[in-house]
């Protein structure tokens, strides 16, 4: 590529932005950054009566959560601002100007009642209405008007919008990046507006003149858009301008059924699909989800890296990224696997980092741990006992609870099937033999415990199972020697005891 590489990611700060979303932004991310390129932030807000407070920040924070920021954008200026739409409109007027000059757009005087009575008169006669070169002169219009009409209407200040002039009779030859060739008539195109009553250019107008004047070389976005490609390189055309290439992105489907992954199917599924929290939605972070897990499952839906690895850091999907895999169909969005990824790099994480992370949830239980068990020495070594069963830092709770507090109930289940008649005398002696142990560690108590077993001709079954039972109160948990040389001789003890009375 002789251009240096730049790309943008353009979304509209009209609420929470969707898990799809960054995706575009970290394909668009990866391709720069293979390519020694600039990544770019551009926000479209030319639609104020959709915009939402706080929606900007919100993007600026996923991205950066993501560790995906962008080189250039709100806050990072580099020659190519404003970054805001909003904050461009004095010069979109004067790119539509240029277009009527040229004879690629035109004045359009109809009202919205105009346009629905002519809407409904199509409708009668079963057909549909659309603006364009078939009707355009039989409308009210720069081109169905008289010069002097047409200045007598703008001097006297009648509302109007600036439409594109579709061409007619024209085969548009395109090419997308992961679709391969598109073919378009342009007869079945409509006039676009490109600007509006209001003073504010729509998406296409300013779309193109930004990514013009911003020196964008390759546009990256979503499937949804792949319609407006044949209008946005006549745009190209009509300025004379060099067109960046395209490439439209495959959209994430529904883990079931058809169509496209929507807020609803993660309330219905119970899974996030914004990347932070957005009202009252849950986001990937708040459930507890690693950036880096976010990341490598977006990074593959969608996009094959030809080989059965599924595992990447950032920086290996920089390495191998190519936009010429990414696929053309859908991708199926599975919450299960999503899941799959962060338990991968929960295990990846250090032991004293998730007990420090883990910190918080302890202490919100407000109960009453001794101080040596709230030490980051002591949650280290519980948490590297745990972890391999944990997918997230709020399962180490419910995988550890024993270790901080003894049990005050026990699994009914397990009760009626360990607890049996000699239960009670057998645990009895197993005091007076834990009492009589000095090295209290985890090896150490399993040697005399089995010995003690053996010697008394009793089964492993009659006593591991309801020791576990009454240490724990649940079947649950990882060797049973380990946990009882961490919680020590008293507490081990105490709660044999204590089982024996409440069973």
């Amino acid at each position: 590529m002789s251009k240096k590489v730049r790309v943008r990611f353009a979304p509209s700060p009209t609420g929470a932005l969707h898990i799809g979303g960054v995706r575009t932004a970290l394909f668009n991310y990866l391709f720069a950054k293979k390519h020694g390129g600039d990544f770019i932030l551009r926000i479209e807000d030319t639609d104020q009566n959709r915009y939402v407070e706080g929606a900007e920040q919100y993007i600026i924070d996923a991205l950066n959560w993501c560790n995906i920021p962008y080189d250039e954008g709100p806050g990072k200026e580099a020659g190519f601002g404003p970054y805001r739409q909003s904050e461009r409109k004095d010069l979109y007027k004067k790119y539509a100007d240029i277009l009527i000059e040229k004879g690629h757009a035109y004045y359009a005087f109809d009202t919205a009642e105009e346009l629905d009575e002519t809407r409904k008169e199509y409708e009668v006669n079963g057909k549909t209405f659309i603006y364009n070169w078939h009707n355009r002169l039989q409308l009210s219009n720069s081109l169905s008007l008289s010069q002097e009409e047409t200045q007598e209407k703008l001097a006297s200040g009648a509302a109007y919008v600036i439409r594109f002039k579709s061409p007619q009779d024209q085969k548009l030859h395109l090419k997308d990046l992961i679709r391969g060739s598109i073919h378009i008539d342009t007869n079945i195109l409509d006039d676009k507006v490109l600007f509006k009553s209001d003073g504010m250019p729509t998406y296409h107008l300013a779309n193109i003149v930004d990514d013009h004047l911003m020196e964008i070389t390759h546009v990256i976005r979503g499937e949804e858009w792949l319609p407006s490609m044949a209008l946005h390189q006549l745009l190209y055309s009509a300025f004379d301008w060099e067109a960046p290439e395209f490439a439209h992105l495959p959209l994430i489907m529904k883990p079931v059924g058809k169509g496209k992954l929507s807020k609803r199917d993660g309330e219905k599924l119970g899974f996030p699909v914004f990347p932070l929290s957005w009202k009252d939605a849950k986001g990937y972070r708040e459930e507890g989800y690693f950036p880096e897990a976010v990341v490598n499952f977006l990074a593959l839906l969608g996009w094959n890296p030809g080989t059965e690895q599924e595992i990447f850091s950032l920086e290996e999907l920089t390495d191998i990224f190519s936009i010429e895999r990414v696929n053309k169909s859908g991708a199926r969005f599975d919450p299960d696997k999503t899941k799959w990824y962060n338990q991968h790099y929960m295990q990846e994480k250090s032991n004293t980092s998730l007990a420090k992370a883990f910190r918080p949830i302890l202490e919100a239980k407000n109960l009453p741990i001794a101080a040596d068990r709230t030490s980051v020495g002591y949650m280290t070594e519980v948490i590297s006992l745990i972890k391999e069963r944990a997918a997230f830092i709020s399962d180490l709770w419910d995988l550890s609870d024993y270790f901080y507090a003894a049990p005050t109930t026990y699994n009914e289940k397990a009760v009626k099937k360990q607890w049996k008649e000699d239960t009670a005398d057998i645990m009895g002696q197993l005091v007076v033999v834990l009492e009589g142990i000095t090295d209290f560690s985890s090896a150490n108590v399993e040697t005399v415990v089995k010995e003690w077993i053996a010697a008394q001709e009793l089964s492993f079954g009659k006593v591991m199972p309801p020791l576990r039972l009454v240490i724990v109160g649940d079947m649950k948990g990882p060797h049973i020697f380990d946990i009882i040389a961490m919680i020590g001789k008293e507490d081990s003890i105490e709660r044999i005891k204590k089982a024996i009375a409440a069973l």
